[in-house]
């Protein structure tokens, strides 16, 4: 076996080499996540909290800079002390390509690193059939994504669906199953998440971050989704959350997706037609917003909404969250008929909750919430050390 030839007294190693340009790349993964979470941070403030010296925050900064992932502005005087800089999204940095699939349309956008939508087109569905709707999208993708050379760097899709790993598994309001989503950008990696599970995402990092969050929101039946410190708890294949589906409707009905008593037929547009002893409409999201301010539909919308309290209050029992947000036609339906949904969702709560019960709040987002937890997906992949890797390999070319 051939002898080792002692490194230098001022050589650290390889090792030592391994572990301090790991902490390099950390330190430049922190600074870039704190960014993205508060644009125009001041370098100052960046140091005090990632916790490093000023000249270690510049140095990170420098590097970033270099690479075209940050870029700096002189900030605003303050007063006396040293001048800083605040960070941004670099002009030629990264992007990422998100998209929104719905019931009847589709949203295609750029965001950047600071979570600005810098470029959407739209869509409406000329065919439910999967392969048109994702020629229509993939071309929107690929159209948009030419007018910034190779700067995506990942795909995100929010899709109204279960979604299991890279498939949509079932999607009731689209008639699809077992629907494999191929890449909408070759070589560009993809996620692909739930509407209301990539909307919660997005409400709870940003109107609520750090905190416990419930999210549920109503279009074509219930979805949402508990996030936990800016985690989505999605389970072992990514199809957790799928709360419409759990057993809080009427027990003889069925839902579309093979099981009875779904609280996904019980609190929308589908319900309010049945429990008019209508046939079920077309579109459900609109007739529910119709019903919503119709006097004649106003019974059948208070049973609704102690159903949408009730359910809630079983969630809030199940997973201890800090706040409920309500997003999409629920705050509405809630608005609409208040004391049916208080009374459910108060008697509902366990004896304990009742004295400081988490609050219900109205999504801050509105109808973004899902693209712009798209694009919170996609950036959780371009922020790893393999994302800024590949990107710095391509800037060094």
């Amino acid at each position: 076996m051939q002898a080792r030839t002692p490194a230098p007294a001022d050589d650290p190693g390889p090792a030592k080499v391994g572990r301090a340009e790991a902490a390099r790349w950390s330190g430049a993964l922190d600074l870039l996540k704190l960014v993205r979470s508060r644009p125009g941070v001041t370098r100052a403030e960046a140091a005090r909290a990632m916790h490093v010296g000023s000249g270690t925050a510049t140095e990170i900064s420098a590097r970033l800079r270099a690479l075209g992932l940050l870029a700096e502005a002189p900030a605003p005087p303050t007063g006396r002390g040293r001048p800083t800089t605040t960070l941004h999204a670099h002009p030629d940095g990264p992007l990422a390509a998100v998209v929104d699939l719905r019931f009847a349309d589709w949203v295609v956008a750029i965001a950047d690193l600071e979570g600005t939508l810098v470029d959407t087109t739209t869509g409406r569905h000329a065919s439910k059939r999967p392969e048109r709707v994702f020629a229509d999208i993939r071309a929107a993708v690929g159209e948009l994504a030419g007018r910034y050379d190779d700067r995506v760097q990942a795909v995100s899709i929010s899709a109204t669906g279960t979604v299991r790993r890279n498939a949509i598994v079932q999607s009731s309001v689209l008639g699809w199953r077992d629907l494999e989503v191929e890449p909408l950008l070759p070589g560009v990696p993809q996620a692909l998440g739930n509407d209301a599970t990539l909307a919660g995402l997005a409400e709870a990092r940003l109107s609520h971050p750090g905190r416990s969050v419930l999210f549920l929101t109503i279009e074509v039946g219930i979805g949402g989704i508990f996030v936990d410190e800016g985690h989505a708890v999605t389970g072992a294949t990514g199809a957790g959350g799928e709360f419409g589906h759990a057993p809080l409707g009427d027990p003889l009905v069925a839902c579309p997706c093979g099981a009875l008593g779904c609280w996904d037929v019980a609190v929308d547009g589908r319900a309010v037609a049945r429990l008019r002893g209508e046939a079920e409409p077309e579109d459900p999201r609109a007739y529910l917003i119709e019903a919503l301010v119709d006097p004649g539909s106003r019974a059948a919308v208070e049973e609704c909404a102690a159903v949408l309290g009730r359910g809630t209050a079983g969630l809030v029992n199940i997973l201890d969250p800090e706040i409920v947000c309500l997003g999409g036609l629920a705050p509405e339906l809630r608005r609409a008929a208040r004391e049916p949904f208080e009374d459910a969702y108060g008697n509902g709560l366990m004896g304990f909750r009742r004295d400081d019960p988490p609050r219900v709040l109205p999504s801050a987002l509105g109808p973004d919430a899902p693209i712009l937890g798209a694009a919170e997906a996609a950036w959780d992949m371009i922020l790893t050390e393999n994302g800024i890797a590949a990107w710095t390999e391509r800037h060094a070319e």
